[in-house]
């Protein structure tokens, strides 16, 4: 059998090698090729162009990237024609995959879209581009399903990687001791998003939160999450106040800490699983925030707080509402581990119920070997269909 799967961006490689594992799990021979990133080809995934080439930063960024991103296309597109692939898994990235998938389909090859792009909160007018991009959608919320079948998309809730890696890793006890913290003292989490402009925005802002809760908190201690491919260097601003860097990728890697501060993604629901009461934060562009307004159809911003009714349990601070005083106000009650921490952790109690234990690589995995079967029935000469 053979496998085309693509990344863009470095969470997608995580998922990707992920389902690459689980295809050589369920079969013995099968070949996997693919816009990959380091751990999709540490995974046996075969490059035909390293997922680097995709990177872009910005609009500005993007402009100047189209040429590369055109080649990267050009190149995907002569190796599916020359070896015509089974199935193609295309894993978020929604803007690039839509339309490598899009041609691929008119190949005649089936296209399985992993994480659906979030076209509930915004940008439901894509629906039809996305309906022509893939054959079957493979979703991470429970909702999603219902809310695609209306367009005509045929979508599956496969399970959630967040809440299935959430149920592991280290302990509050463990982490005091790799941090090397004392566990009887409360400890902070602070997580100023991954991304180079999330970081640019976000990075004095908690400077400055951390500058009065030692104030307020002598006794606090402080953790900071290191994205994958960011340098230590940029966290100064944090780690030069006493804050201990914790790498994102280590093996166990999770923040059971008494608090948090993070910017609004992945990192917040991920918090809320392990039950850390949390403040969000988000600062960027006036546009940026000017258009998600107009655009964005939810009360909230938040995924836990999405599944949760869209309703804020976790606090919500952004744009202009983002200054260090309306940090603090939301913050000191949860350091306080009173009836505010209590309220959240209370709330949290249903997540994992409702996003289920469902491993979501393994249902990616049955997907694509059925739609990879489905293809193979189809495309035999009729003669050795009577054998």
């Amino acid at each position: 059998m053979r496998i085309f799967i693509s990344a863009g961006e470095v969470s997608g490689d995580l998922h990707a090698a992920e389902v690459v594992q689980a295809l050589q799990q369920q079969s013995d021979k099968i070949s996997i090729h693919g816009i990959a990133g380091p751990n999709m080809q540490k995974c046996g995934c075969h490059s035909l162009v390293p997922m680097r080439d995709l990177e872009a930063m910005g609009i500005s960024d993007v402009i100047r990237a189209l040429p590369r991103i055109h080649r990267v296309q050009s190149t995907v597109l002569s190796w599916a024609s020359e070896n015509r692939p089974d199935v193609a898994i295309l894993v978020d990235y929604p803007g690039f995959h839509m339309h490598l998938g899009k041609k691929l389909r008119r190949m005649g090859i089936p296209v399985l879209h992993y994480i659906a792009p979030k076209l509930w909160a915004w940008g439901a007018w894509r629906a039809k581009r996305l309906r022509q991009s893939q054959d079957r959608l493979a979703c991470i919320f429970p909702f999603e399903p219902d809310w695609f079948a209306a367009y005509g998309i045929d979508a599956s809730y496969v399970g959630n990687p967040t809440a299935m890696h959430s149920k592991q890793g280290w302990t509050r006890q463990q982490l005091s001791e790799i941090a090397s913290l004392d566990p009887e003292k409360p400890i902070l989490a602070l997580l100023p998003g991954s991304r180079p402009g999330e970081l640019r925005d976000h990075l004095p802002l908690l400077s400055e939160v951390l500058v009065h809760v030692k104030h307020a908190f002598p006794n606090c201690q402080y953790v900071v999450s290191q994205a994958p491919g960011v340098e230590k260097e940029v966290y100064e601003p944090l780690t030069h106040q006493g804050a201990v860097l914790i790498d994102r990728m280590a093996e166990g890697f999770a923040l059971r800490t008494d608090a948090a501060v993070a910017v609004s993604g992945t990192a917040t629901l991920e918090l809320a699983l392990w039950k850390v009461p949390t403040v969000l934060v988000y600062r960027s562009s006036w546009l940026t925030v000017f258009l998600a307004r107009k655009l964005v159809k939810l009360r909230c911003a938040g995924l836990a707080n999405i599944l949760l009714g869209d309703r804020p349990v976790v606090p919500e601070l952004i744009q202009e509402a983002c200054t260090v005083e309306a940090i603090m106000c939301e913050l000191l009650p949860l350091l306080k581990n009173g009836e505010a921490a209590a309220h959240q952790q209370q709330a949290f109690a249903s997540l994992q119920e409702i996003l289920g234990d469902e491993d979501p690589a393994a249902a990616v995995a049955c997907i694509a070997k059925g739609l990879a079967a489905k293809r193979t029935a189809v495309c035999w000469p009729e003669h050795l269909h009577s054998l």
